[in-house]
């Protein structure tokens, strides 16, 4: 591994790194100069991750991790504190919640799972994140909403009200630490190309692809990517940002045709 240095000397932590963008993410970290502190569920596969990165001359540490569960978040902490002595980053990625339903049909508790992972985890995260900040001088939190935060999404109701709910934590966050060098940010993607959008299938993400304004699906690599140049010095003067990485679809829509006033549009065959 030849890191930068964006991140050198600095300690991160990665909440929900098992796979997808948490597990690039950390890689990305580790490449920048970052020893990072991966945390997830499945023990295993976020040891393995952690495994890669210290295959690839990176420093990296795996601790399992509930995020909806104070006691583990205060020990994801602490572990990170005792083994590299301080805290200066930290990525709260991680994610739960029912399927895709309409409201009405989606089962309370079912309801519950989405807002105790992405509220309450990303308030716990947090909440032992930042005072392990303070005793380090600053840092940086990014927090994963999505573009479903910021947008409603038919099927979606306990995603969107999660994301939606991270967004606003962040902004209270990011104002109740501005002047004591924490700096809090979101990364709201739009379809990106993680194992849940592989399984789809090729149809789904031709469909995902063509719903962005730049006609593709993102990758993961360009959200860590930005959640590295948000953790890092050179966005120094930025806190409390929404950062869609959504190929435009934010910035409100783009028809593949246009009708023209007082014309016929001819059908256009597929």
């Amino acid at each position: 591994m030849q890191p930068n240095s964006s991140l050198s000397g600095k300690v991160a932590v990665v909440a929900g790194a098992s796979r997808g963008i948490g597990a690039v993410t950390a890689h990305a970290l580790a490449r920048a100069g970052a020893a990072v502190v991966l945390g997830a569920r499945d023990k295993q596969a976020v040891e393995q991750v952690a495994a890669d990165i210290r295959f690839d001359g990176g420093q990296a540490l795996a601790v399992p991790l509930d995020v909806g569960d104070v006691a583990s978040n205060e020990r994801f902490v602490r572990q990170a504190l005792d083994s590299f002595g301080r805290l200066d980053a930290a990525f709260n990625n991680a994610t739960d919640g029912p399927m895709p339903a309409p409201l009405a049909d989606i089962d309370p508790d079912e309801f519950d799972r989405g807002i105790r992972t992405n509220v309450r985890g990303t308030f716990l995260g947090m909440k032992y994140q930042i005072p392990a900040m303070l005793a380090s001088g600053g840092g940086s939190i990014v927090n994963m909403a999505s573009l479903a935060g910021i947008q409603g999404h038919s099927g979606l109701s306990a995603y969107v009200a999660g994301k939606a709910g991270i967004i606003g934590l962040t902004k209270v966050a990011a104002l109740d630490y501005a002047d004591q060098g924490i700096r809090v940010n979101v990364v709201a993607p739009g379809p990106i190309l993680t194992h849940h959008l592989e399984a789809a299938g090729a149809e789904a993400q031709r469909l995902a692809g063509l719903s962005t304004p730049m006609r593709r699906i993102g990758r993961s690599d360009e959200v860590a990517a930005a959640v590295v140049w948000l953790c890092s010095d050179q966005s120094s003067f930025i806190t409390g940002v929404t950062l869609p990485i959504d190929g435009g679809q934010a910035a409100g829509s783009k028809p593949q045709r246009m009708y023209r006033q007082g014309e016929p549009m001819e059908r256009q065959e597929a």
